[in-house]
């Protein structure tokens, strides 16, 4: 017999923006369906209308895309298991609840807000939160076989929802792919609703169904989800349903402990939303590498993957159960290794998007001139901005390293050194150190005095990239000028001190 094709589904609900843990779930779904040679689905979870976001489907789309994520079938990728959003479903949803409750699995529930409010301020709960279970639906008054007097309820539009029967004295029991077998005592389960008083499904009644109707054969996703997926189980059971593959991911952890959230990415310096990081400047393949390994070993040492080597690589019995804490350091170490193995022209590229937006100007050969210079010193695109001597004059100067460097006698090194240098035909780099080496032999000035008073004059700062490669980048008129002006400024200074 043919083994099905693979089909696995990412299935966020439009609320804001997409968290990075929904990426990595996005990931390992379509590493796997990759891999098998499946189908990646994207499937947008949307009954739940009082948190809905109008524009959140779209920031989901430009997460994935920005990530290299493209799916198989989804709301703007017609299938032959569409619609995709499940808004567009509820007549299916609808459908599937009245066969539950023809079949004696699921019963209306006419409950107020009262009655649950009293049902969660029940003494035998202890926690403080309402559990609806067999006793609830005696003590509520609840007919599973809606007599004639609820026939009248419902005539009248009172307001209703329907929920799950649990079953009694059962132990539901699966296999996850990630924790092994998994069990439940039905007792800790609650009669979950499956279709609100509004008409619209719940998360669990619609995610069965979708996964059913779509045929997907692996679920994969969130730890967060583990106690849910009794209820899940029972409701493939209710229908005579074959469960798919189930695999429930750790937790990506903030560095103090606990699920990374807004408020402990925020206290850690860590983005939680995917677009946040496409805003920080990281490069997308260096995101994807890091986060795959935020929860899978690829049983060996190797760190550094394409994406073509997760696909690959990728499989779900290598992915752990425990959960993994979010390191920034190793994401930026990876970026600064993508960045140093991207071609000249592409760096230049990612570089000149944050050079104009501080109100920077070059040409594509000086971004790439630069490019090529900065490139092992980089750990952001953006940090070109740190070098801003390559595209302004110096607004100020170290004062430890004037200080230290520029003694009463330098600016006139410094400007002596600018006047030979004016006749100068020749600016690139290995002249200019031949005119230097030149200058320190005729003045008697030691090299390492005056080199770092001459990248003083040139950046402000005591440090940067190689100095006479710089001063090529910089132009001969705009070198001489900073020399001079540096010359003038530090001088008084020099003397004043």
């Amino acid at each position: 017999m043919t083994a099905p094709t693979v089909r696995v589904r990412f299935a966020p609900s439009p609320t804001g923006l997409l968290h990075i843990g929904g990426l990595r779930t996005a990931l390992y779904n379509y590493l796997v369906a990759r891999k098998e040679r499946g189908q990646f689905v994207l499937r947008i979870e949307d009954t739940d209308r009082t948190r809905f976001v109008v524009d959140a489907e779209q920031y989901i789309y430009d997460s994935l895309r920005w990530a290299g994520i493209e799916p198989d079938e989804g709301p703007k990728e017609p299938g032959s298991y569409g619609p995709y959003r499940q808004s567009e479903r509820l007549d299916l949803y609808r459908k599937y609840a009245d066969l539950l409750v023809e079949a004696g699995k699921a019963y209306l529930a006419f409950d107020t807000e009262g009655d649950i409010e009293t049902l969660r301020n029940r003494p035998d709960t202890g926690t403080g939160t309402a559990r609806y279970d067999a006793s609830t639906r005696m003590s509520m008054r609840n007919s599973l076989t809606l007599p004639p007097d609820e026939v009248e309820r419902l005539k009248s539009a009172e307001p209703y929802v329907i929920r799950l029967l649990v079953p009694d004295n059962t132990t539901i029991v699966f296999t996850d792919t990630v924790r092994g077998e998994v069990a439940f005592d039905s007792a800790e389960v609650d009669d979950q609703i499956l279709v609100k008083s509004d008409g619209f499904p719940t998360y669990h009644l619609a995610n069965v169904v979708d996964d059913h109707e779509m045929a997907i054969t692996h679920v994969i996703r969130g730890e967060e989800w583990l106690p849910s997926t009794p209820k899940h189980i029972l409701l493939y059971r209710a229908f005579a349903w074959e469960p798919p593959a189930m695999a429930h991911l750790p937790l990506i952890m903030s560095p103090s402990g606990g699920k990374l959230s807004k408020r402990s990415g925020d206290r850690h310096g860590i983005p939680v939303f995917v677009l946040e990081y496409a805003e920080a400047g990281f490069e997308p393949e260096a995101v994807i590498n890091y986060i795959a390994l935020l929860g899978w070993h690829p049983g060996s040492d190797q760190e550094r993957f394409e994406l073509s080597e997760l696909i690959a690589s990728f499989s779900l019995d290598r992915v752990g159960s425990a959960g993994v804490q979010f390191d920034m350091d190793k994401l930026r170490w990876f970026n600064q290794q993508y960045l140093r193995e991207l071609p000249t022209t592409q760096l230049a590229m990612r570089m000149r998007t944050h050079v104009e937006a501080s109100g920077y100007s070059a040409t594509d050969e000086q971004l790439e001139a630069i490019a090529e210079l900065l490139r092992d010193r980089l750990t952001m695109s953006r940090d070109v901005l740190d070098f801003a001597e390559f595209f302004r004059d110096p607004a100020e100067y170290d004062a430890v390293s004037v200080q230290k460097r520029w003694k009463a006698s330098t600016s006139g090194l410094v400007s002596g050194f600018a006047d030979r240098l004016e006749a100068l035909d020749d600016w690139r780099a290995p002249a200019l150190e031949e005119a230097l080496e030149a200058f320190i032999a005729d003045s008697g000035v030691g090299k390492g005095q005056f080199m770092p008073a001459l990248r003083l004059a040139l950046s402000g700062r005591p440090n940067g990239p190689d100095l006479f490669k710089s001063m090529e980048l910089v132009a001969q008129d705009n070198t001489l000028r900073r020399m001079r002006a540096a010359a003038a400024q530090l001088s008084t200074e020099a003397a004043s001190s």
